[in-house]
């Protein structure tokens, strides 16, 4: 079965009389839909986010900050790579944390536990390409508050914690937090 993106990827080089005819670049699926969702992105951003486009002609990596203003998170500035593939919508982005920090659905190497990042989930919250990227934005955003699950963890250690001694718990995501913002 031939994909809408493999199609539009092809490009075929003509010749006319000797001369080579360039193709003209096609714009791919993903790209039409990143130029509406970015800007309805940018314009649904919780106050506690912001985005960050390293090249404003790229619009398929993107740094998300989430600076949560309530929590155990609270005073933290944290650090998200955003990769749009190629098979977006169909598949949903890639995120990474780039900020070390003590979080039960985070573990230390960046990998986030969240259902709307998994292309099939156990539960009706994984992908679908119905979903935007202002979900995955206010999906990163609410891991710092409601979204947060101590009941099916990533960072086990950090969970464990929480359930033995929430001052600890308390102690080691402030240890992190000035950890990270003494990296500045």
């Amino acid at each position: 079965m031939i994909t809408l993106n493999r199609k539009l990827k092809k490009e075929h080089t003509e010749t006319t009389n000797g001369v080579k005819i360039e193709p003209i670049k096609r714009i791919s699926v993903r790209d039409k839909l990143l130029v509406k969702e970015v800007q309805e992105m940018n314009e649904n951003l919780p106050a506690t986010c912001s985005v960050n486009f390293e090249d404003p002609n790229v619009l398929n990596e993107f740094i998300l900050t989430v600076a949560p203003d309530e929590g155990y998170w609270s005073g933290g500035k944290f650090k998200f790579s955003v990769f749009v593939t190629e098979d977006y919508n169909m598949a949903p982005p890639r995120v990474k944390c780039l900020t070390r920090l003590w979080h039960p659905n985070i573990n230390l190497d960046g990998e986030i536990c969240l259902s709307l990042l998994r292309q099939t989930s156990i539960d009706e919250h994984g992908w679908a390409p119905t979903r935007r990227l202002k979900d995955v934005v206010w999906g990163l955003n609410s891991l710092f508050t409601d979204l947060l699950n101590f009941e099916d963890p990533l960072n086990i250690e950090a969970a464990e914690m929480y359930k033995v001694n929430k001052i600890e718990f308390q102690s080691k995501v402030v240890e992190y937090i000035a950890v990270s913002k003494g990296k500045r």
